[in-house]
């Protein structure tokens, strides 16, 4: 259940009307990891696997592409969505991430609340060095993919998209949710669990682009991340020092490079951006 009915007033020059908004879904779910509270994340209800795993990945907590836990439903509310779950998880697969993780409660709209130190996401002398090369038209078509995939968004213009790509254009998957890095975590945990990661190149991202979904971007080693609106300052700052190709403001075949501009070709001039 992605969205909602809520009724409304609707206050205008020409009066006051009822009026029936689809509203984008926010509910918390719980995760524990071997019964043992790990975070609560505020999120859309639905693809909530692919988003534990794509979290599980970003926060470093699993590594090893080749697994998924087992998750165990533990409790649904009276709509029947998920609240509770919990992952069994043998010790030997729970890598260092865990050992640092976050607090209990992140919000849909910032990954990084709960976290205890900054710390945690320096990648000192890591750089993502592919030189795979992407054509700016086909970017723009991408965008045009992921806006056809955004049923939820057409509903009630409140939740969060994102997708990924192959370098040919080969649209992999395309997900949604009320959070940003939501519904970026429950692509790479799509992409995880049907063994399409290393295909993916190109992330595309409705919204802004925090430095944290560089972050995630990285850890998923998709070298290219497009977004529709602006970065932030630590973002771009963050691409730059870990080879990721950052463009923002992907709209109106308009699009601005702040890093890495090697690896997008203006197509009508032939050429390399420089």
């Amino acid at each position: 259940m992605a969205t909602s009915n809520y009724e409304g007033k609707k206050f205008s020059n020409r009066g006051i009307s009822k009026t029936l908004d689809h509203l984008t879904v926010e509910e918390a779910l719980q995760i524990n990891i071997n019964t043992a509270p790990f975070t609560v994340t505020m999120r859309t209800p639905g693809d909530d696997i692919s988003l534990i795993r794509g979290l599980l990945h970003s926060e470093g907590i699993i590594n090893d592409l080749s697994y998924s836990p087992d998750v165990v439903l533990k409790k649904e509310n009276k709509e029947g969505i998920v609240t509770i779950v919990d992952l069994s998880i043998p010790k030997e697969k729970l890598a260092d991430g865990y050992a640092n993780s976050r607090s209990l409660l992140s919000v849909s709209s910032c990954g990084i609340c709960g976290r205890t130190e900054l710390e945690e996401l320096t990648f000192m002398g890591k750089v993502l060095d592919k030189k795979e090369q992407v054509h700016i038209e086909s970017i723009h078509a991408m965008f045009e993919t992921m806006s056809r995939s955004q049923n939820a968004f057409l509903k009630s213009g409140g939740s969060h998209a994102a997708a990924a790509f192959s370098i040919e254009g080969e649209h992999l998957n395309s997900m949604e949710d009320i959070g940003r890095h939501n519904a970026v975590d429950k692509v790479i945990g799509n992409l995880i669990q049907t063994k399409q990661l290393k295909s993916a190149q190109l992330l595309t991202v409705s919204g802004r682009i925090s430095y944290e979904i560089i972050i995630k971007a990285f850890k998923a080693k998709i070298p290219i991340l497009c977004a529709v609106s602006a970065p932030s300052s630590l973002a771009v700052d963050y691409a730059k020092e870990l080879g990721i190709t950052l463009l923002a403001f992907c709209r109106d075949d308009r699009a601005t490079c702040y890093s890495h501009p090697y690896r997008i070709i203006k197509e009508n001039a032939n050429s390399q951006v420089g």
